[in-house]
């Protein structure tokens, strides 16, 4: 399933962490994630900052994207309902850029359902494999170290997209479920913030090598309510935009 980032050979488990045949070691950190970069740079200067991290989980933990997290379930459980019958074992999923692994726990904890998780930022990824429910790692979603067709599920939310790396671990029949904003997200900072708010534009992935067979609009109204809220969404500048209220 995972692959040496160096050599692309693939990785098989042991008491400590992983190698590959041709002797490449990635050790498991206590948590329980494997550390898969290629570059010599620390993961704590990749990716996003420690306060950024623990944010993100403070708000998230908080239930206010609870409505985008539940379809996310719904959508992973009809698929594998679907495909009980033809499949033996487990069906895999690789959640992209999976932050500190909300939804990736969420959906792994789906009967019938072997999740995997990886982000850029070993903060996100320390945090992720606390929640447990799946398999954590630190990659880059540039080259991911998984095998060709591995995966009958791919989840990617708010991440940039890579059709060429999707498709390829995605197994011949699999399904990859994409989340873009909506026209009105976080449309009420925009009116706070500006004298004419603007809508996004609702403009869907161009693809070449995967078909589109449906959309689902998810959507929902919260308010912050407490200062520890408005604290975990504003700690600095850095997270203003990503993780404040959204219609």
């Amino acid at each position: 399933m995972l692959l040496c980032p160096v050599c692309h050979e693939p990785l098989v488990d042991d008491e400590r962490g992983a190698a590959c045949a041709s002797g490449h070691r990635f050790d498991r950190a206590r948590e329980g994630y494997l550390y898969l970069l290629r570059s010599s740079k620390s993961g704590d200067s990749m990716g996003d900052p420690k306060s950024q991290a623990r944010s993100r989980r403070d708000f998230l933990n908080r239930g206010y994207y609870a409505p985008l997290r539940d379809a996310m379930i719904e959508l992973v459980r009809k698929q594998v309902s679907g495909c009980a019958a033809s499949t033996n074992g487990p069906m895999t999923l690789l959640d992209i850029c999976c932050g500190e692994g909300y939804y990736t726990s969420a959906m792994g904890a789906v009967p019938g359902v072997d999740a995997y998780g990886f982000d850029l930022g070993k903060e996100m990824v320390r945090l992720a494999a606390k929640r447990g429910d799946a398999t954590y790692f630190v990659a880059n979603m540039k080259d991911i170290p998984v095998a060709d067709g591995a995966f009958d599920m791919v989840t990617e939310l708010f991440a940039p997209f890579n059709e060429r790396e999707f498709a390829r671990v995605l197994a011949p029949e699999g399904s990859l479920y994409t989340v873009v904003p909506g026209a009105r997200h976080l449309f009420g900072l925009k009116e706070v913030l500006y004298d004419t708010p603007y809508l996004n534009d609702e403009k869907l992935p161009k693809t070449t090598e995967l078909e589109l067979v449906g959309t689902q609009r998810v959507s929902a109204n919260i308010t912050l309510q407490t200062q520890a809220d408005i604290e975990a969404v504003f700690p600095d500048d850095a997270v203003l935009l990503p993780h404040t209220p959204w219609r």
